[in-house]
């Protein structure tokens, strides 16, 4: 199994770089227009957020997987997990915080040795959208996580399942040799028990992203044919299909610098720039908790090490009142989240 970025001391594994690559080249040159720039010819600078409604709490780097594209750079040689003590802080937020949704994810959140009991406690929290982000292959890893599927319909977790595509050759380039064939047991097994099935309250959704350095099709289109192809092969329903642009940070961004793709995306995701997009941007009603506690716009900020730009940066000194009234951090990589119908955790944005 190949290692993450940082085991292998790459270059890209250091969030500085990252933000020098974004930061320089063809927008320090004058070529594209920052992104600061371009919304602010909408009157949309600076960006602020909106009522906050989700909390995505990152659990741990740590997954069974080594994707090619991960924006985490997760894998099993990523240690960096929550302990009980930032999780009970969490767990103080959640109970106190007026946002309606949870959003656990990873790296393979379930890895994270207090998960379930992180679960048990905050499903008490009366959060109505409970999300728990799972690579479904990990459902099929171990002895210890055969469960998963009957935990989670017993805290009626919505479960958003990353998918590549309907077919084994793309998901295996994508995610590693066997994958496919293990996320569709896992998929199978939560049919079995009432998820993704019409008029199911147990919500089944899957995430699609490109293979490659190109913007996803239209969302519904997509959703139709995995929907389509899922079911006549392998007899599998589910909810929602969410389109997500890969962004150019990490794995992805050393992708594309790698095959010489780098300045062509960047120009696909500027020339592909929607105004509309902006609005309905996720750094606008979420807000993002690493393993460690810190405080970030979105989930991408978080790998990028941009912390919040307010006085309160972790969340042993959370106040909502305080966090609302910032400024979102943004740079070149937010192109991703605006270019066409946009793109969020939860697919299209506008």
């Amino acid at each position: 199994m190949k290692k993450s970025l940082k085991a292998r001391n790459n270059d890209i594994a250091n969030t500085s770089r990252q933000m020098e690559i974004l930061s320089n080249g063809i927008f320090a040159d004058g070529k594209l227009p920052t992104f600061a720039t371009k919304i602010k010819e909408t009157n949309q600078l600076p960006l602020r957020p909106k009522k906050l409604e989700i909390l995505q709490i990152n659990l741990g780097y740590m997954c069974n997987q080594v994707c090619e594209h991960c924006h985490v750079d997760a894998g099993p040689d990523r240690k960096e997990i929550m302990t009980l003590e930032t999780m009970n802080q969490c767990l103080e937020v959640i109970k106190k915080t007026e946002a309606h949704t949870l959003d656990l994810t990873g790296g393979a959140p379930e890895m994270n040795p207090n998960f379930r009991w992180f679960v048990e406690e905050a499903s008490k929290a009366g959060i109505k959208d409970f999300i728990v982000r799972s690579n479904l292959t990990i459902i099929r890893a171990n002895k210890k996580y055969y469960d998963l599927p009957d935990f989670f319909k017993k805290h009626n977790v919505h479960v958003v399942s990353s998918m590549p595509h309907w077919t084994r050759g793309k998901t295996d380039k994508q995610r590693g040799n066997g994958v496919f064939d293990k996320s569709i047991k896992a998929l199978q097994e939560l049919n079995a028990i009432g998820y993704g099935l019409e008029g199911s309250d147990l919500k089944l959704d899957l995430v699609y992203n490109p293979s490659g350095a190109f913007l996803p099709g239209d969302q519904m289109a997509l959703e139709n044919d995995f929907k389509k192809a899922l079911k006549t092969e392998f007899d599998i329903d589910f909810h929602s299909l969410f389109a997500i642009t890969n962004l150019p940070i990490s794995r992805f961004l050393d992708y594309l610098i790698a095959s010489e793709n780098y300045e062509d995306y960047m120009v696909s995701l500027v020339d592909a720039y929607n105004p509309a997009a902006v609005e309905n941007l996720m750094c606008t009603n979420t807000l993002s908790i690493s393993w460690d506690g810190w405080l970030y716009d979105c989930d991408f900020n978080q790998m990028l090490n941009l912390k919040v730009a307010s006085k309160v940066k972790h969340i042993s000194d959370y106040n909502e009142e305080l966090l609302q009234n910032r400024n979102i951090i943004i740079n070149q990589h937010c192109y991703g989240c605006t270019a066409g119908a946009g793109s969020s955790c939860q697919g299209v944005v506008a």
